[in-house]
């Protein structure tokens, strides 16, 4: 297949449930034949919603955006649990509570702010260079350390049925929706398993300008430019300034101290930071 090395940005994908987020890269990747491609932030294989797909120099992008808060729409069901806190798993305990609206409400406030979290014994967190999804599944000991997340925002939507409530969760980059379910179900004296999860918005992006994959296998999408993600002034750099800063060298300007977008001939080199007259790259895409 016939790639193009100068197709870089992002498409915002709308991710289906049942596949990954890495197969949702590679078939975007072949469907507008970039020769490199990643993404901003994995949706579990259950899950749905909004996946940034990067092309190109985008793909130098992830750690920028990796502290990104996210806001996902989601369903927990209150009275029983699995082994991985959802769907995928075995129902590992039941509870005979029935939860009310008002016990919810009454909870939720506390979950605000940030707190220490410690992450589902299914998940992608290395231990000893082992993602802890395989030594869970091997029946090894999980170990985990908790991590500090932060809640932004958390609506109760609606009760849907008996023990079953959906959920808005503005939040930090880190947060397991999962280990929230377990904590939220913890503090109303039962036990929580999540139904589903949408992912919404991930940093200024949103699910409203997303594509499907079958509108990106027909052509219908759009690449947003890298060079439009940044609102920095722009600074011009002349080719042997270009040179010199790509290898490492400090230039000196007489812009103010600040952050900039840095171009040379019209090609978006990255973002670079002017202090005290001198000017170093703060995300290189080239």
């Amino acid at each position: 297949m016939i790639t193009n090395n100068s197709l870089n940005g992002i498409i915002l994908v709308n991710k289906p449930r049942g596949i990954s987020s890495n197969t949702v890269v590679n078939i975007v990747k072949r469907a507008v034949g970039a020769d490199k491609a990643g993404h901003l932030g994995t949706l579990d294989v259950a899950g749905d919603g909004l996946l940034p797909v990067t092309l190109g120099k985008g793909t130098k992008l992830f750690d920028y955006y990796l502290t990104k808060d996210k806001v996902y729409k989601t369903i927990f069901k209150f009275g029983q649990t699995t082994d991985t806190l959802d769907l995928e798993g075995k129902v590992t305990f039941t509870h005979n509570k029935i939860t009310t609206l008002e016990e919810v409400k009454s909870v939720i406030a506390s979950f605000i702010g940030k707190m220490a979290q410690m992450p589902p014994a299914y998940s992608a967190k290395k231990i000893k260079g082992q993602k802890a999804y395989d030594l869970a599944r091997r029946g090894e000991d999980v170990v985990l350390k908790p991590k500090e997340i932060e809640i932004y925002d958390l609506q109760l939507s609606e009760q849907i049925e008996e023990n079953t409530f959906k959920f808005l969760v503005h939040c930090s980059s880190g947060t397991y929706i999962r280990s929230l379910c377990r904590d939220i179900a913890t503090k109303l004296s039962t036990y929580g398993v999540m139904l589903s999860i949408q992912r919404t918005k991930c940093g200024d992006f949103n699910i409203e300008d997303s594509f499907t994959i079958e509108q990106i296998k027909a052509g219908d999408y759009e690449i947003i430019k890298l060079d439009t993600l940044f609102n920095y002034p722009l600074l011009s750099l002349s080719p042997e300034q270009t040179d010199r800063l790509l290898n490492g060298v400090w230039i000196k300007t007489s812009e103010k101290d600040g952050l900039y977008k840095a171009c040379a001939q019209s090609e978006f080199l990255g973002i670079v930071r002017v202090i005290n007259s001198q000017i170093k790259f703060e995300l290189r895409l080239i």
